[in-house]
């Protein structure tokens, strides 16, 4: 039987920045899922996780940078996989690479992921896992040995081997993301993608030529040494999860442990650089 909910319905002005520290906090306090809307953003969180004055704890909410109001309820046994099929539909990044759920029609495209992404982050439709589609896509994968740091639905992953990446590691903390890139890796027929659920402290030991890490700034600039040092030398680092000013401190963090800043790509704010080794 599926779980109760409570799902709560934020109007925020104006809605960006604010949508994604939203998500990004209630992300941390157990809210499993969000839907973005035209006026702001729908969060949702299994009733026996909520506990009364959770949303104390939500900075964002205290802000006097934005106007932000929100009404409750309580919701039963929710069809996530009708939800996501209302509200999930396919893109194509750069007329090459389609992301699309299983219920989407396949097109004639060089690169074609399917993605369920029931609760996980990495559709495709964020700017920052878009923005990294774009990095790969420009990159020769062929033969490198890869970490996906925070694999979300796996996508990156998926799109690096199709790429002719191996092998692969994918990596995600939170077990749900765990779970789905598994079955997403099962669903695109990879045979050399090994997932992994934990932090950086997996790393140990492990060398690689390539490191993606679409996570947040803070965890980014906290775990950036970990990486360097799993990176084979001319080995290059992607990152995002970040916004445009965010981007000085994170060139600043990358250059002190020896990377070379080498470009970035933009995409609403935010940004995903390439670091070489």
């Amino acid at each position: 039987m599926n779980p109760s909910y409570k799902g709560f319905y934020f109007t925020l002005e104006p809605p960006q920045p604010a949508t994604e520290i939203l998500i990004a906090e209630l992300g941390e306090l157990g809210f499993e899922s969000f839907v973005e809307t035209e006026t702001g953003l729908q969060a949702f969180i299994i009733t026996e996780e909520y506990q009364e004055g959770l949303l104390e704890e939500v900075q964002i909410l205290q802000s006097e940078e934005f106007k932000i109001s929100y009404t409750s309820e309580d919701i039963e046994q929710v069809n996530w996989n009708e939800e996501w099929e209302k509200n999930f539909s396919p893109i194509m990044v750069d007329e090459v690479c389609q992301v699309r759920a299983p219920f989407h029609p396949k097109l004639e495209t060089e690169f074609d992921i399917v993605i369920e992404p029931k609760m996980s982050f990495g559709t495709g439709h964020h700017a920052t896992t878009h923005i990294m589609i774009q990095h790969i896509l420009k990159e020769d994968w062929q033969d490198k040995k890869v970490l996906d740091m925070g694999c979300g639905t796996g996508v990156l992953a998926i799109l690096t081997e199709m790429k002719g990446a191996k092998p692969i590691d994918a990596i995600d903390i939170d077990n749900w993301c765990y779970l789905n890139t598994l079955e997403n890796v099962e669903r695109n027929n990879c045979k050399h993608i090994s997932t992994y659920e934990g932090d950086a402290s997996l790393l140990e030991g492990k060398s690689y030529d390539a490191i993606i890490a679409n996570i947040n700034r803070n965890i980014l600039l906290n775990d950036m040494a970990t990486y360097v040092n799993c990176l084979n030398a001319n080995g290059k680092l992607f990152l995002s999860g970040f916004y445009q000013e965010d981007l000085p401190i994170i060139k600043d963090s990358c250059e002190k442990l020896g990377l070379t800043y080498e470009s970035y790509l933009e995409r609403e704010r935010w940004i995903a650089a390439k670091f070489v080794k």
